[in-house]
């Protein structure tokens, strides 16, 4: 009995350790890949910059409100309520710029514009 729960004790152990290691390496990942972004001038530039809701909110409606609504609750495109919380500002400025999810089309602000239009986002 004692052996195996000696057994049982260092399987649990391996696979604890296991999952901790394959955890470090996912966060390893993304702080990578953040440092990495913030590397690009653009997104640099465009978080150097206060950014203005009400700015924001006029440059959304004329370039975002037809596919994800005059509130940012949805239409073709997905509601952006809450967007600030599922994405950082880093991912948004990737998000926005990129135009790599369809119909999504890639759209590059001037780094005020895009800093403001981040405000926005935020107060969803």
């Amino acid at each position: 009995m004692d052996k195996q729960a000696t057994t049982a004790e260092i399987l649990i152990g391996q696979l604890v350790l296991m999952a901790l290691t394959v955890l470090l390496i996912i966060l390893l990942a993304i702080v990578g890949i953040h440092q990495w972004q913030l590397s690009d001038p653009y997104v640099r530039n465009v978080l150097s910059h206060p950014g203005d809701p009400v700015r924001g909110h006029a440059i959304f409606q004329m370039n975002c409100s037809g596919c994800h609504g005059l509130q940012a609750d949805g239409r073709v495109g997905p509601s952006l309520q809450g967007i600030s919380k599922r994405k950082s500002e880093v991912g948004l400025i990737h998000q926005v710029t990129s135009g790599k999810t369809p119909p999504m089309p890639q759209f590059k602000p001037n780094p005020q514009d895009m800093a403001d239009l981040l405000s926005y986002l935020e107060q969803l």
